[in-house]
């Protein structure tokens, strides 16, 4: 392959625009197409990325009725939307960034790391959280041996007040019928990054949780339909009216969570949005149905643990972690570690470098596309990537974790 490599982005919401800004970053990239129904977020980042009229797509079909025209592509469009693109691209020769879930059943998983391996092309999944700078400290001390083996792990993601109401309660990925179930929208990302950590396969799941508080039953008497007409919302912890204004004046916060709102950047823009949007909803009147709240147990094989908590009721912050080995313990949340060596009693800090505020999971999604762009440039996936099959066994070990919850049962994995 020739060291520039060109690039096509479908999907060109929140997750696309974001792979192509840290993308276009490196020299050796160009972005040659975009696909987007929405000619607002389509032209948005072909001019910001100075994408030619003739290369941009209002469906990604048309893409396929001519030769390829890119090295690799993007798929950033909604869960529902993700395997048809990716098998036909694959097909069609191009390597594929593909954003997480893979896909909404365990078939379709299964036919697009199939149709992968068929081309011959690259497939990572956007499975971040191996790829921040954090991760990589946390398993070069595990692998030091300084806490000795993996006895159990304790891992919370704290999802957040207002973003659960923002992405989970108003937003696209509020219903599993329509997007996925919250285990797989939120957190496949925690399950791959559990069963990396520990080494091992799982070899049973269980799970408990529910939808507890974002129901009509739990509607505080005098609620309105929509928080801008509602007369108890100054007091109310899911305001969209507070959310959505105090964005205003904050870069990041304006490039999210305020864009999917609107595109306005006054008040009289953003109170409109919420006047006539689904996000001015009343969180008690919505069509939600995922959960908000979850257990994940896991035991691996050899006998170790994990026990993986996913909540709304927290602030949005990073995930935390305590790791119990056989000769001391660790502990971090994402900016730094401290290690308890049972054999000498001294504890030890190590500080994580600072990630970008334009990069939510903490370096993540930079240290995916440098890795997919090294891959590409190296023709060596496995030196820089995830495997597919790492991802996917990942992916089947989150349904098995719903169906656990479904059925109330031990789901016990092959």
């Amino acid at each position: 392959m020739a060291r520039e490599i060109s690039l096509m982005i479908v999907g060109a919401g929140d997750r696309g625009r974001l792979y192509a800004e840290l993308a276009a970053r490196d020299p050796r990239v160009r972005i040659v197409a975009v696909a987007d129904p929405d000619e607002l977020r389509r032209t948005t980042l072909a001019e910001r990325h100075a994408v030619p009229s003739t290369r941009r797509y209002s469906d990604w079909r048309e893409v396929i009725e001519q030769p390829r025209i890119a090295d690799a592509a993007v798929i950033a469009t909604l869960d529902r939307l993700h395997h048809e693109p990716a098998l036909a691209l694959a097909e069609q020769g191009y390597h594929l960034l593909l954003e997480k879930p893979m896909a909404v059943t365990p078939d379709l998983c299964r036919s697009i790391v199939e149709a992968a391996r068929s081309a011959r092309v690259t497939l990572a999944v956007c499975h971040v959280l191996r790829y921040t700078p954090y991760t990589r400290m946390l398993r070069r001390l595990v692998d030091s041996g300084v806490i000795g083996q993996i006895v159990s792990v304790q891992h919370l993601e704290p999802v957040g007040w207002w973003h659960q109401a923002h992405s989970f309660v108003r937003g696209n990925w509020r219903r599993t019928d329509e997007s996925t179930f919250m285990l797989m929208a939120k957190s496949v990302h925690d399950i791959d990054w559990l069963n990396y950590l520990v080494g091992r396969p799982p070899r049973r799941v269980s799970s408990f949780g529910g939808l507890h508080h974002f129901r009509p039953e739990q509607r505080p008497s005098g609620a309105g339909e929509r928080c801008i007409d509602c007369a108890i919302e100054p007091d109310c912890p899911y305001s969209a009216t507070r959310i959505y204004l105090g964005c205003l004046g904050n870069p990041a916060a304006e490039r999210w969570p305020l864009q999917p709102v609107t595109s306005a950047r006054t008040q009289e823009g953003v109170l409109e949005a919420l006047r006539t949007g689904p996000y001015g909803r009343c969180v008690y009147r919505c069509d939600n149905d995922v959960v908000d709240h979850q257990v994940v147990n896991l035991e691996y094989d050899g006998g170790a643990t994990a026990s993986f908590t996913m909540t709304a009721f927290t602030d949005f912050a990073f995930r935390q972690t305590k790791i119990f080995g056989t000769h001391g313990c660790l502990e971090g949340d994402g900016r730094e570690l401290e290690v308890l060596n049972f054999r000498t009693g001294k504890r030890e800090r190590h500080l994580i470098e600072a990630s970008s505020e334009h990069d939510p999971h903490a370096g993540g999604d930079t240290g995916l596309v440098r890795a997919f762009i090294e891959a590409l440039v190296s023709g060596r996936p496995e030196d820089h990537l995830t495997s597919p099959e790492e991802s996917l066994a990942s992916h089947l070990v989150t349904w098995a974790a719903e169906e656990a919850r479904l059925t109330s049962t031990v789901v016990h994995l092959s």
